[in-house]
């Protein structure tokens, strides 16, 4: 409790950063300083963005409760995505959700599994929802590469075809999704309920709402901050649109999931843990891929789902990597080590990538 009020306190500390993001974009400094002010601001406000939303669920039950989370766990991405696209920045959005899908699978259980599996032989967890989660994750992962695929093994196809295929593919992958959902919150949810059936309500519904509205317009404003610093930020330091997205416009969105994953591991809940790190990607790769295929088309350039071959084999990989560890429903401090070092392997590589 006293370590979960100490970071509680980190993250109010870290809100100061929101009116200082602000004053630094009115004031003109430079891209770097807005950008790591605007960084430090959303941290704390896409925490207290899913507390709001776990607190309402509480208070809801967890059918409803399982859609709040659907729709409000990825806010912060969804949010950062949509100025992004706004401004243009559609291939710097594709690698942002590259770096969401592998940073979830490699950074966040990487982690979890490294820190929890100290001091402790091995860990367990539910092998049968581990392989259903494994499997949607296939599925993802099939409607990421299949219209890459396709573009490369066709002759030059057209802008309306590749469009067509990108809407198609992005209302099954919507329907999939609701289809997880169902099985998860009605048909199986015994599979999934066993590690939150003690939580209980700390916020009122009113506290819970108003923070969880205030948070989300605090996110819009300061996404809208951060997103304007990026192209003079690249220009200024040399970085491609690609590692921006998949590394640090990733990390950011996901930072209080990533505490949250790995706090839960190191109390030996591993079934929960592996479902904030592996249900998140599949709402990154089903349920906000499709949205910001479908919303894109409101703004000047849409959004494909053509993702570079660099970008497919990092999913991939990821991919891979977490379903031969999480297969046999035992893990240890080493198989979290292997995911880190992948996931370095690809900073590495998306840093020098042109």
């Amino acid at each position: 409790m006293e370590k979960t009020n100490k970071m509680e306190k980190i993250f109010i500390i870290l809100l100061i950063f929101v009116p200082l993001s602000l004053l630094a974009e009115y004031i003109h400094f430079s891209p770097i300083v807005i950008f790591v002010l605007a960084s430090l601001a959303i941290i704390p406000l896409a925490k207290f963005i899913g507390e709001s939303t776990e607190e309402i669920s509480v208070h809801t039950g967890p059918a409803l409760g399982g859609l709040l989370n659907a729709t409000f766990g990825n806010a912060t991405e969804l949010i950062i995505s949509f100025f992004a696209l706004q401004a243009g920045l559609t291939n710097m959005v594709k690698a942002s959700i590259t770096g969401s899908i592998i940073g979830n699978l490699l950074l966040i259980l990487g982690m979890s599994l490294f820190f929890g599996g100290l001091g402790k032989d091995q860990q367990e967890f539910n092998t049968t929802a581990a392989k259903t989660s494994a499997s949607t994750l296939f599925l993802a992962t099939a409607a990421i590469v299949m219209p890459a695929v396709f573009v490369l093994t066709s002759d030059n196809p057209s802008d309306a075809v590749i469009e067509t295929l990108s809407i198609a593919v992005s209302v099954i992958m919507a329907i999939s999704y609701l289809a997880s959902l169902l099985f998860s919150l009605r048909t199986h949810k015994h599979l999934y309920t066993a590690d939150t059936a003690e939580c209980s309500a700390r916020w009122s519904v009113k506290k819970s709402v108003t923070i969880l509205l205030v948070s989300t317009v605090a996110v819009a404003v300061m996404s809208e901050v951060l997103v304007g610093s990026i192209e003079p930020l690249a220009e200024s330091l040399g970085w491609t649109e690609l590692f921006i997205g998949m590394i640090f416009i990733a990390i950011i969105g996901n930072a209080a999931e990533h505490v949250s994953a790995i706090t839960i591991a190191i109390k030996n809940r591993m079934d929960l843990s592996l479902q904030i790190a592996i249900g998140s990607t599949t709402q990154i790769a089903m349920f906000v891929v499709p949205v910001l295929v479908f919303t894109s088309y409101f703004f000047e350039t849409p959004m494909n789902l053509i993702f570079t071959t660099f970008e497919l084999a990092c999913i991939v990989a990821a991919v891979l990597m977490v379903k031969s560890i999480i297969e046999d429903g035992k893990s240890n401090w080493f198989e979290g080590l292997q995911l880190l070092g992948t996931y370095g392997i690809i900073i590495v590589v998306s840093f020098l990538h042109p």
